[in-house]
């Protein structure tokens, strides 16, 4: 008996490695990555510690500063629509967090909202920013009104796209990424087997408009997905325990506060867009119809519009003469 369940360990051994041979998807090569997807305007600072982040600031250097934090999985392209429509009248700074994109893993592997602050800060002291507006969509938006609650000294104006923050229901179960990051196999073997179908199934329900999950921006989430140490930082950071808002925290911002929503988001339901607004005191709420997860891609001419009169009517200590015309809708 002994024998044959020693063989049996052995097939199953033999079966289980030969599956993952066949199905693994190997990290991308980093050097390919930033010729494909970190070329100029990108530049890559040293922060210390070991943390290097991928980087962009364009714009007039002596103009008001946007700063733009992405979300989960994401990376600084997901911005690439408000610079393009807002970067003649600001300087516009996005990166990519550590472990996305093409700033690769933390060295500390602490990926806590705390952490992800605190390199937010290092990047405005490193480019000599003194005061700007923060926006941030998503796990970017929960990054920013922690960063309002930190530094509240720095900042001008918050801007929350679809942010996270609201808890989840006591009813509800977190989302499978979360329940697979738990488990130790599980864990394991998503950090080896990341298909190409995965990311094409998922991607669409970011967006009202499908068109937005297209082939190149398939490639794009999947390529940065598996540059070096990326999915294992995930697994990382699905690991760690959410800092979610309360009453309490929020009623402490009083940086003047826009929160832009797409009506369809299927992710952070709108009902979180409303549930911020009634704790975030004097804050201004936007909802568009039509529109998912990603409004800034979804809707870039309408919300780069929308960011522009809110900086320029509430951000601003004093009226600037604007070198350009509001963008168009």
């Amino acid at each position: 008996m002994r024998k044959f369940l020693g063989w049996l360990a052995l097939v199953l051994m033999v079966v289980v490695g030969g599956a993952l041979l066949y199905f693994r998807t190997p990290d991308t090569d980093p050097a390919a990555m930033r010729a494909k997807y970190g070329g100029p305007p990108s530049q890559y600072v040293d922060l210390g510690g070991g943390l290097t982040v991928h980087l962009r600031d364009t714009g007039p250097r002596e103009a008001p500063v946007l700063m733009l934090i992405h979300g989960s999985n994401a990376s600084l392209h997901t911005w690439e629509p408000w610079a393009a429509r807002l970067g003649k009248r600001y300087r516009i700074i996005r990166f990519d967090l550590p472990g996305h994109g093409l700033t690769g893993p933390s060295p500390s592997r602490n990926y806590s909202s705390a952490a992800f602050v605190d390199v937010v800060e290092k990047v405005r002291a490193k480019l000599g920013v003194d005061h700007m507006v923060l926006a941030g969509n998503s796990m970017g938006g929960g990054v920013a009104w922690h960063y309002a609650l930190m530094y509240p000294e720095h900042l001008r104006g918050l801007v929350l796209v679809d942010a996270s923050g609201q808890p989840e229901p006591g009813n509800q179960s977190p989302p499978l990424a979360f329940r697979i990051a738990r488990l130790p196999v599980l864990r394991d073997l998503a950090a080896m087997i990341t298909p190409r179908s995965l990311i094409a199934d998922a991607l669409p329900s970011a967006f009202s408009d499908k068109k937005f999950a297209d082939d190149k921006a398939i490639d794009l989430y999947w390529e940065l997905l598996r540059y070096s140490g990326n999915r294992t930082a995930t697994i990382d950071r699905f690991s760690t325990a959410p800092d979610y808002a309360t009453a309490e925290k929020l009623a402490r911002i009083r940086t003047p506060t826009l929160i832009l929503w797409g009506q369809e988001d299927r992710l952070i339901p709108v009902s979180s867009a409303h549930w911020l607004h009634d704790r975030l005191p004097g804050s201004q709420l936007i909802i568009y119809p039509g529109t998912g997860h990603v409004p800034m891609e979804e809707r870039a001419d309408q919300s780069a519009a929308d960011v522009y009169r809110f900086i320029e009517m509430k951000a601003l200590p004093a009226p600037v003469p604007s070198q350009a015309a509001p963008p168009a809708r």
